[in-house]
């Protein structure tokens, strides 16, 4: 085990270790020379060096859905945790991240913001209201009153029936909506230490259509001297919309007013139920066109793929070959399970058929607008951001740990159920940014240079261009090759007038406090001359032991995971992968899209760490092994006209 962890050492220092100065992309290197200009390897490097780890998607207090459900931490605790400090919970545990995080997102929904507050309290401008004096009174009785309070609220929300006149007061407009944003600003302010700790200023746009699921988080590039210009942008009527189309003018507007930069996220398209990604209209009707796939490919260039709710990387039924593709999934309706899931809604839903339902779209429309990055991140509703299968803190407040977390269900109606064990525990973003700061990690977004993981920090590379070799790998400074030869995770391949095919240059090393590799993926999607669109899934690299025949490994990497104990060894697996792999089947005349999954080895579950440290059972159906993923932004091919 410690050599091991050596060698996981020793390797991050290697891949990291990138020369320096480069004058042009096209001076490469003969494979394992040395490549530097000056003799320090590491002076003036002119790209990122390590993935900076951060969770783009967490609530507080302030947010409806969080304080009705019991989260009184707000903005401060939320910084103070993500930034490693030991923290209270709202149901008074001490926690603690294992590791630091470098960035954080605190995106209170913007609808009704800091309202809960105000209810809990029975402040006049809640008590004059029918809907509000239900919710006070439930609240105050507590029990199964206030979940019942808390849910009528969330779904009066959801189907767009909050009273207008006390909603008012909540909304932009009002002094009291832009005193609550300028604290939430001036907390990050109080955190955001450039260099060391970044913490970005933006806020979640929860659009729901009937329960459909269409929320972004909206980033800004910028600090408090612009974010305080502006208020956030809502869903509500008669100030905000549910239409992704206004939130995009609201954003060009926010540009134009202050001079700074904003992007959106989507995020969950898994309980959308097959509005996330529209393909020929969208959920009003509105028949997709130039301007809908231009602004969406403008605005939004990430997707969480993963996070609380569930994965919406694939689903079994979208990718049957898929021997991955079954990973957390959530697919029992939509986001308040008012209308349930069918088959045909899930093509509207996951990444990787957005993925190629946008090389379709941009050869109808000209445009791709599915032409995202993918991170992952908690969606917590306690102001925790805890991604680890053993610190796992819960969607809210009233699933931190205990006992009885496990044993109730999550969310019943009579459209399905949704089991509290199958909260995931799940996920983090990696940006690969030159220097933690607002700008950097922004900027590393907005070109799609990061990846998503369902937790661990596994360090990966995806490299793609027209040359690489074996032999590429061996200098051990892999970074720099990567860069002069081909394009980083997110880009476009290069023009390339030669013939043959593309290689890939891909790279993961485990976390160094988590589980050996089972094996790295690409997946490759494509559109062909018929206007289909197709995908494979190829074995790229695994760990020792075991062969790839015909890019399918058939031999599984095994199973240590103790279940009584809540624990596993590292004995199989690998702690680092790599490989240099070119594309088989290559049409050049074909758009495609090719992006990494790197696999673990199975590790518990947090059912498991629940029912070992509580003495309790696992419920029966719970899943109780999972091994966790990471999945690369893609790398685009399209072929020259």
């Amino acid at each position: 085990m410690k050599i091991a962890l050596a060698t996981a050492s020793l390797a991050v220092l290697a891949l990291s270790s990138i020369a320096a100065a480069q004058d042009s992309a096209s001076e490469t290197p003969e494979p394992g020379a040395y490549p530097g200009k000056v003799y320090s390897p590491y002076a003036a490097r002119a790209f990122p060096t390590r993935p900076l780890w951060g969770d783009s998607h967490v609530h507080t207090a302030l947010s409806m859905d969080a304080g009705l459900f019991g989260n009184r931490l707000g903005p401060e605790e939320a910084h103070r945790f993500a930034r490693g400090e030991d923290v209270v919970s709202s149901t008074g545990q001490p926690v603690k991240l294992t590791r630091p995080l470098d960035w954080i997102l605190v995106s209170d929904h913007s609808d009704g913001l800091g309202m809960v507050q105000d209810v809990m309290a029975g402040a006049p401008e809640i008590m004059r209201s029918e809907q509000g004096r239900r919710w006070f009174a439930g609240m105050r009785e507590g029990g199964q009153a206030g979940v019942k309070a808390a849910l009528d609220l969330i779904t009066t929300f959801s189907q767009a029936k909050m009273d207008p006149e006390m909603f008012g007061h909540y909304s932009p407009g009002s002094n009291k909506y832009k005193s609550i944003w300028q604290r939430a600003v001036d907390a990050a302010e109080k955190y955001n230490e450039p260099g060391r700790f970044t913490a970005l200023l933006g806020f979640e746009w929860t659009s729901l259509v009937k329960g459909a699921n269409m929320h972004r988080n909206v980033i800004f590039r910028d600090g408090p001297v612009q974010a305080k210009r502006i208020v956030p942008y809502t869903t509500q009527a008669p100030v905000g919309s549910p239409d992704p189309l206004d939130l995009y003018d609201w954003m060009a507007s926010y540009e134009e007013k202050t001079g700074g930069s904003v992007l959106a996220l989507a995020h969950n398209g898994n309980l959308s139920n097959g509005i996330m990604f529209p393909i020929d209209a969208q959920y009003s009707g509105r028949k997709l066109d130039k301007r809908y796939v231009e602004q969406r490919a403008k605005w939004e260039p990430l997707y969480e793929v993963t996070q609380i709710k569930g994965d919406s990387e694939t689903h079994p039924k979208l990718s049957p070959d898929d021997g991955f593709a079954d990973f957390e999934a959530w697919d029992v309706g939509n986001l308040d399970l008012s209308v349930a899931k069918t088959d045909a809604m899930l093509a509207g839903e996951y990444a990787r058929e957005a993925l190629k339902n946008g090389l379709a779209l941009e050869e109808r429309l000209g445009t791709n607008p599915y032409k995202f990055g993918m991170v992952g991140s908690t969606d917590s509703h306690t102001s925790l951001a805890t991604a680890g299968e053993d610190n796992f803190f819960g969607k809210h407040s009233g699933y931190e740990p205990s006992p009885e977390r496990m044993s109730h269900p999550f969310m019943k109606t009579d459209q399905g159920v949704l089991y509290s064990w199958q909260q995931s525990a799940s996920g983090l973003a990696a940006v690969w940014a030159k220097e933690n700061t607002r700008e950097s990690i922004f900027d590393a977004m907005a070109r799609k240079e990061v990846y998503a993981t369902t937790g661990p920090r596994m360090t990966v590379r995806l490299f793609g261009g027209w040359d690489f070799v074996a032999a590429d790998l061996s200098s051990r400074q892999p970074a720099f090759v990567g860069y002069a030869k081909g394009v980083p995770m997110g880009g476009d391949l290069r023009a390339h007038d030669g013939d043959g095919a593309p290689s890939f240059m891909v790279y993961a090393l485990r976390d160094p406090e988590g589980a050996n590799l089972d094996r790295i993926q690409i997946i490759k999607g494509w559109l062909d001359g018929e206007g289909r669109t197709h995908e494979r899934v190829y074995d790229v690299s695994v760990s020792a032991g075991r062969e790839i025949t015909d890019g399918n490994c058939a031999t599984q990497v095994g199973n240590t995971v103790d279940i009584e104990r809540a624990s596993w060894t590292n004995t199989i697996g690998a702690s680092e992968l790599a490989t240099v792999w070119t594309d088989p089947e290559f049409d050049p005349a074909e758009r495609a899209f090719y992006y990494a999954r790197v696999i673990e080895i199975p590790t518990p579950r947090w059912v498991v760490y629940d029912a070992y440290r509580f003495g309790v059972e696992i419920p029966e159906g719970a899943t109780t092994v999972l091994q966790e993923l990471a999945y690369t932004s893609p790398i685009w091919f399209t072929p020259a006209k």
